[in-house]
């Protein structure tokens, strides 16, 4: 097993998860089997009860683990399914000594960090290294390993430790170390700093490890005498300093990767030169491409209570951008803060109000996500109102299904204090219950987690249809609410059906309107497994009715067109799209990515 260990310094926030994902991408392109793991310092066991304004969303693997978002960048670029175990915390590693010190396994020993807890995060390391997540059977070649913070935290300390015995442990040729690095430019003097660096470099090579990569973020290329410098003063040779400039996308990094030749200085670390072939990114360019050159926009509000940090949503948005891409449509989000659709905001601030209702109004489309607690349900209630009686596509993620129902009951039904039990424990017309298996006093991992079957019973609605017409599918869960059952016989009967269940029966997994252009609700979340090549269907289908392309999509049995290059015209790269071996449409242009609407990050 060869490892490639990403670390970085300076300041957090320098984009190290998409560096290794994209060093995992490059080197799968060259034809190695790769798996990630993602080290977090932090002393939570998980990511499951950390709020999204913390620390970015919590993503979902098939196994139930709750973990960081960086995983979710792994498997979208990579292609495969992770476990809870290829995030490793302080917290899961101090449990796991202490509860080996409790069995006695130390035989009277003082337990310590050096070597206890070292010792245990090298072989967690080397045991789920070994684990095959590329749906292969044996170990993959080589194994990225992302540690988070920066370099100097007192926190991860003890990784550092364990890493720079680990790299002595596995050997030269085995071990291969880039550190993700900040040159600032100086708006006084326009220079690139390396100083910054340089005192990074030192610390790492202080503590114990020492860089055979730099990858350094900046605004624009480094320039040769900063390469030098840093090459003089960092002890890395010039030819393995890399820039990692802005870019109009994060599908660029890869390439810009490919294009510095940083898999040749990878592999010639690993000793792997010889081995592989030049790596193939073909159909990742062509999508790239396409991306960029995209102009049409289709407008999505998203309602929710986090709009203020984008890192919140961030799997439901590179599901809408996978989608987007497919359907040849330039993602515009619009941030909607579903506290701000109220009446009470109407009397507070009526601006911010009118405000939030024009972006909902000239929306093409409306995404209610998941989420916690009561703020802004109501809000919400008023979107999916306003999605439903104005025909305008909608889909509701996880809470956003059960908001979609407790609107039904209030509108349709008539049940005008109808409601969830987490919001209203005292509603007489419950409609969304807390599950029998859940707990009321413990918060992780108490959920109804992980990837679990859904059946469909209509065979031929839209959902269905979308996913080709499957009997089944399997999608990742993480709820402690769902549909009242004993009330499913008086929502069907008023025009609402539960097209999707689990096998039991018992629990509502997909509800659609059947009257409706494009009414969805999943009380599982599609965004999860949503990747480049292959967009999550629910998601497809929302942005093909918001783009009028829908009925297209379902007569292609929701296969999303599939993008190939065809050369260039006007001196731009023209792209074609093939649906069932037939060119649909092509584009020219060079205009780039996803915007939002300024009240939350662009992308």
């Amino acid at each position: 097993m060869k490892y490639v260990l990403v670390t970085g310094g300076v300041v957090s926030g320098l984009g190290k998860g998409v560096t290794a994902s994209s060093i995992g991408l490059l080197l799968k392109a060259c034809g190695l089997r790769v798996t990630s793991i993602k080290i977090d310092p932090y002393l939570n066991t998980d990511a499951g009860t950390m709020s999204p304004f913390e620390h970015g969303e919590v993503f979902v693997l098939d196994d139930g683990g709750e973990v960081d978002l960086d995983l979710g960048n792994y498997e979208r670029f990579l292609d495969i399914k992770l476990t809870r175990d290829n995030n490793i915390t302080t917290g899961k590693i101090y449990q796991s000594v202490l509860d080996s010190e409790r069995k006695g396994d130390y035989l009277g020993k003082t337990v310590q960090v050096v070597p206890h807890i070292t010792d245990a995060i090298q072989k967690w390391i080397e045991r789920v290294a070994l684990i095959p997540v590329d749906g292969k059977e044996g170990p993959a070649d080589v194994c990225v390993i992302e540690l988070g913070g920066t370099i100097g935290d007192i926190e991860s300390m003890p990784f550092i430790e364990a890493l720079g015995q680990f790299s002595y442990h596995v050997g030269p040729g085995n071990f291969c170390l880039i550190h993700v690095s900040l040159v600032p430019v100086l708006n006084v003097v326009g220079e690139q700093k390396t100083k910054p660096t340089q005192h990074s470099v030192r610390g790492l090579r202080g503590l114990g490890l020492t860089p055979n990569i730099l990858a350094c973020r900046s605004t624009k290329a480094l320039e040769d005498n900063v390469k030098a410098k840093l090459s003089q003063f960092c002890h890395v040779a010039a030819e393995n300093i890399l820039t990692l400039y802005d870019v109009p996308n994060i599908w660029h990094i890869p390439l810009l990767l490919r294009d510095q030749k940083a898999h040749e200085a990878i592999l010639k670390e690993l000793n792997l030169i010889g081995v592989t072939r030049e790596p193939d990114l073909q159909e990742w360019t062509a999508r790239t491409r396409v991306y960029d050159i995209l102009h049409e926009p289709v407008r999505i509000a998203m309602v929710g209570k986090y709009t203020g940090l984008s890192d919140s949503y961030l799997s439901v948005l590179k599901a809408l951008l996978h989608a987007s891409v497919a359907c040849w449509r330039k993602l515009v989000v619009e941030w909607v803060a579903a506290g701000d659709l109220e009446d009470v905001t109407a009397k507070e601030a009526p601006d911010v109000y009118k405000n939030a209702w024009d972006l909902l109004k000239g929306s093409d489309g409306v995404l209610v996500p998941g989420g916690f607690g009561d703020r802004g349900v109501q809000g919400k209630i008023l979107a999916a109102k306003y999605a439903r009686e104005n025909k305008v596509p909608f889909l509701g993620v996880c809470l956003g299904m059960q908001i979609a129902v407790i609107e039904f009951a209030r509108s349709v039904l008539g049940l005008h204090d109808a409601n969830s039990t987490e919001f209203d424990p005292e509603t007489s017309h419950p409609c969304v219950i807390f599950m029998p298996e859940g707990s009321k006093t413990h918060m992780g991992g108490t959920m109804r987690l992980g990837s679990r079957r859904t059946y469909f019973k209509v065979p031929n609605c839209k959902s269905a249809k979308l996913y080709n017409n499957d009997s089944f599918v399997d999608e990742r869960h993480r709820h402690r609410y769902e549909v009242n059952p004993n009330m499913v016989q008086q929502f069907e009967n008023a025009g609402l059906s539960f097209v999707g269940r689990d096998e039991t029966g018992q629990r509502m997994e997909i509800i659609e309107l059947p009257s409706h252009p494009y009414f969805v609700g999943a009380q599982f979340h599609p965004e999860f497994k949503s990747r480049p090549g292959k967009p999550s269907a629910l998601f497809l289908g929302l942005i093909a009715a918001a783009s009028g392309q829908l009925d297209a999509v379902l007569q292609n049995y929701g296969h999303a067109s599939k993008l190939l290059p065809n050369g260039i015209g006007n001196g731009k790269p023209t792209v074609k799209t093939y649906q069932n071996g037939n060119a649909i449409k092509s584009s020219n242009g060079s205009l780039n990515g996803v915007y939002s609407n300024g009240n939350g990050a662009h992308h």
